[in-house]
């Protein structure tokens, strides 16, 4: 029989799985991967724009798609 340790300092309410280490090592290598592909880098002219549409969208200053279909006359 397999016996294991849980250390004290776990949180509590917090779910612990456990899995056998093939599965794991399969997991790591996949984040591996997936970390290693190229992944979008806005420049800080693309972060000033997100920001200001963000600062617009808590404002309420937007167009829904029907809204925007209609100013582009595609509405149906």
């Amino acid at each position: 029989m397999t016996t294991i340790t849980i250390p004290k300092g776990t949180e509590k309410n917090r779910e612990l799985v456990a899995v056998p280490r093939n599965v794991y090592e399969d997991f790591l290598a996949w984040g591996k991967k997936l970390k290693s592909k190229n992944t979008f880098k806005p420049t800080k002219t693309e972060k000033r724009e997100l920001e200001k549409a963000r600062k617009n969208l808590a404002r309420g200053k937007y167009l829904t798609i029907e809204e925007l279909e209609h100013e582009l006359g595609l509405a149906r």
